[in-house]
């Protein structure tokens, strides 16, 4: 056992230093076999799963399991910035530093003069002054921004959002809605036709309008979406119970038999 790992050993309570150290040991030259053959790509999906469970321990407003969560996210940042720092490139001094300065210019509103007494006008200086950091003059190097990565219903938002600053967006909702219509009337045109390829391309073109219309609403559509799978899960779960205490299986059962046990779910239960 190396010294730094005794005098880990030695203390009571630990802090943000510690982790790191933590992960420079376990990094090191005698440590474990599987933290050393990690990089960025291997551990990529375990930073994607632990905040997804950061977003849960919300959802669920349980305190207890988003202080675990937080920092099992906390380490993936450490891993990260320990290989970083193992190649020369950056440490995790690095991070905290740039982090730091990166609140600092886009809060000029508390850190200089610039005037800011809405959530809006905070919004827009942080907009204004991450464009001319990243250099970004035109709606289209903003919109090419938008990770690839993110979920497709949180980034059809963010395009929508990013196009709207400069007046390409619908009116209203009603407005967006007929958009909705429209794209329907599309898609089923073209499963009459049985167009394979442009059948996924309107499908999208519908999925698309529904988070425009969503977002003239002020609707989360990543999050209404959730909902509404939670939903169809616990009626789906409450027409299995009532279907077995029947002595039956739904797997045996016909879509009309099924159908009319969940129309009296979702009829007499809230779910």
């Amino acid at each position: 056992m190396n010294q730094k790992a005794k005098e880990l050993l030695k203390k009571e309570k630990y802090g943000f230093s510690d982790l790191c150290t933590v992960m420079e040991i376990l990094r090191g030259e005698d440590g474990c076999p599987w933290d050393r053959e990690q990089d960025h790509k291997s551990i990529r999906g375990n930073f994607i799963e632990e905040t997804y469970e950061v977003i849960e321990a919300i959802d669920n407003e349980d305190t207890d399991l988003l202080r675990e969560e937080l920092g099992d996210v906390m380490l993936q940042v450490v891993f990260h910035a320990r290989m970083e720092e193992e190649a020369g490139r950056f440490s995790i001094d690095d991070v905290s530093n740039d982090i730091c300065k990166k609140l600092i210019i886009r809060h000029p509103h508390i850190f200089a003069d610039v005037e800011a007494d809405t959530s809006e006008e905070v919004l827009k200086n942080w907009e204004q002054i991450k464009n001319k950091e990243k250099a970004r003059k035109t709606t289209t190097q903003s919109l090419l921004s938008i990770p690839p990565s993110l979920p497709s219903l949180m980034r059809a938002d963010k395009a929508g959002e990013k196009a709207a600053k400069v007046g390409f967006d619908f009116a209203d909702a009603g407005e967006a809605f007929l958009k909705i219509e429209e794209e329907t009337a599309e898609l089923k045109a073209a499963i009459k036709n049985s167009d394979r390829e442009n059948i996924e391309e309107e499908f999208g073109d519908l999925l698309f309008s529904a988070v425009n219309c969503a977002r003239k609403l002020g609707v989360d559509s990543e999050k209404a979406l959730g909902a509404a799978v939670n939903k169809f899960i616990s009626r789906f779960a409450a027409m299995e119970a009532a279907v077995t205490e029947e002595g039956k299986n739904v797997a045996d059962l016909s879509m009309k038999e099924l159908d009319e046990v969940w129309e009296t779910i979702k009829k007499h239960k809230k779910y």
